[in-house]
């Protein structure tokens, strides 16, 4: 088709893009002397009546997205049989380009975010929903500016995005569960694939890999979201926990609307730099508890990595000449969010469980979701706590501890999960967000402790989520 005229005024020049449904073009419009973009679609689809109309309504609706971050429909027709619709030209890479160097600075990360997100909320809000929000059609001005393009029009797709049938599924790596089931889409469903470009714009990489579609979007539909922080640690807390929730399996968990994920990020962005921005957690509205199920635990990689801590211990207790539980000095402490994972329950003076089942909701990046304690008429021990191990020797400055108000606590720390621990914190009212400032003097631990103390008349404590930072 290169060198053919369309409507006697596009002059075809370049083939830049195809898949299984239409070619994109990059064409010369004699009429305005400029570059324009013009998609061709496939004949065999022109010829279906149903879906011609529907893409004549779709690019009469596009064509009224005036905004800056939307790539612009300039026209639409046909031409012997075949439906084209003519885009504006971006001169420039696209989003997924810019990624193949690696994850982005958060700032930058973020000011992409804020400026796709704010053309899909343009889009929302006059009925338009994405359905193929992806990096790949997102292009770059040569200014760097963002420009989303291909809002279900025809949407073109990768080869390995069709299956052996020819069916179109879309793209796997960004694909919403519901989608992946063939369910109704809504606006949640760009709001997960946004949440999915987020984590590779700060992370380099896509958060599900897999062989092929069905390996990618099974992962999607089943395994647990991944935590930005587990792949780069200086970003904050909060930020981490946005993307998270924009990731949730059921589009009710998600933020209801993209207005409502503007508004977060723009929260995360302001806070930049700030010194509690690593740890402030927002608390979204609380939602029923539904029961997940917990994941397999590998065995055999976990007894391996307990037999090389304990070689590790063992130099070190041979290099002190006392007991493992000795605390080591601080040395090229890491610096940043440290991710705590909740190692179990501490009741010394009763029966050493408190709700033991429940202890991984406090540190499962899910702040609607909890631990608690038993329920007391009335309290008269000296308190119990909720265990923590950080991933190696480390000397904690901050904790913050994201519960129901109605406790008072400090933080102890250790060497052994049974102890013996040291006070490491005052003790302190514990409210709906609360930091503890540590003082280890210098001191690395491998375990931490919420040592908790209820009323005496009694109740329950509920800890939502614990952060940490050095």
């Amino acid at each position: 088709m290169i060198g053919e005229l369309i409507a006697g005024r596009y002059e075809l020049h370049e083939l830049v893009g195809s898949g299984g449904m239409s070619n994109v073009f990059r064409a010369h419009d004699r009429l305005l002397e400029r570059s324009v973009a013009i998609k061709v679609l496939h004949e065999q689809f022109s010829a279906d009546e149903d879906y011609v109309e529907r893409f004549r309504r779709e690019a009469r609706s596009v064509a009224q997205l005036a905004h800056p971050n939307i790539v612009t429909v300039i026209d639409r027709g046909q031409e012997d049989g075949r439906q084209y619709i003519v885009f504006e030209y971006v001169e420039g890479e696209n989003l997924k380009g810019l990624l193949s160097h690696g994850a982005l600075p958060v700032d930058e990360a973020l000011r992409y975010g804020l400026q796709i997100a704010g053309a899909l909320d343009f889009a929302h809000k006059r009925g338009l929903v994405h359905r193929d929000v992806k990096p790949q059609n997102v292009l770059l001005t040569e200014e760097g500016e963002p420009k989303v393009t291909d809002f279900g029009i025809a949407r073109s797709v990768d080869v390995q995005s069709v299956t052996q049938s020819g069916t179109v599924l879309g793209t796997s790596d960004y694909i919403a569960p519901e989608q992946a089931r063939g369910e109704q889409v809504d606006q949640r469903t760009d709001i997960y694939s946004l949440g999915v470009m987020l984590y590779e714009l700060l992370t380099g990489e896509v958060p599900y890999s897999g062989d092929n579609f069905v390996a990618v979007a099974m992962q999607h539909l089943h395994d647990p979201v991944p935590s930005v922080l587990d792949q780069r640690r200086d970003l904050p807390v909060r930020l981490d926990l946005a993307v998270q929730r924009t990731m949730a399996k059921a589009p009710a968990d998600r933020f209801e609307s993209m207005e409502e994920l503007i508004g977060e990020l723009e929260r995360c962005f302001g806070e930049l730099g700030s010194e509690e921005a690593a740890t402030r957690i927002v608390r979204p509205p609380r939602r029923p508890r539904a029961k997940r199920p917990r994941p397999k635990v590998p065995v055999v990689p976990i007894l391996l990595i307990m037999l090389a801590i304990a070689a590790v211990a063992g130099g070190a207790y041979l290099l002190s000449g006392g007991s493992p539980n000795v605390p080591v000095v601080a040395d090229n402490n890491p610096s940043g969010p440290i991710a705590l994972v909740a190692a179990g329950a501490y009741d010394p003076d009763g029966d050493g469980a408190e709700h033991d089942s429940e202890i991984a909701e406090a540190t499962d990046g899910d702040p609607t979701t909890d631990w608690r304690t038993e329920s007391y008429d009335d309290f008269t021990k000296p308190g119990v706590g909720l265990v923590l191990r950080a991933p190696e020797q480390v000397a904690l400055s901050k904790l913050t501890v994201r519960a129901d108000p109605g406790f008072e606590a400090k933080v102890r720390a250790g060497n052994s999960p049974s102890g013996p621990f040291k006070d490491v914190s005052k003790e302190q009212e514990v409210g709906t967000i609360t930091t503890f400032d540590l003082d280890t003097k210098g001191e690395r631990y491998t375990y931490y402790v919420v040592w908790l103390r209820l009323p005496s008349t009694g109740g329950q404590a509920h800890i939502y989520e614990v952060t940490a930072r050095t």
